[in-house]
């Protein structure tokens, strides 16, 4: 499975594939996989919004 496609399913884009091979092992790593997705997500957004959008806001 590729790393985009695999990607698009942690972020709900895409359908899981149902001829997947399926344990609970493989559970708890997709799930802490979207999770550490999630957090660099949200980072990056941070990041960008006080870097790029909070300095066009303060006057100095």
């Amino acid at each position: 499975m590729g790393v985009w496609r695999q990607l698009a399913e942690y972020l709900y884009i895409k359908k899981k594939d149902p001829d997947a091979p399926s344990s609970q092992w493989i559970k708890y790593m997709h799930g802490i996989n979207r999770i550490s997705v999630f957090m660099f997500l949200f980072a990056l957004i941070f990041m960008l919004v006080r870097k790029l959008i909070i300095p066009l806001f303060i006057h100095h």
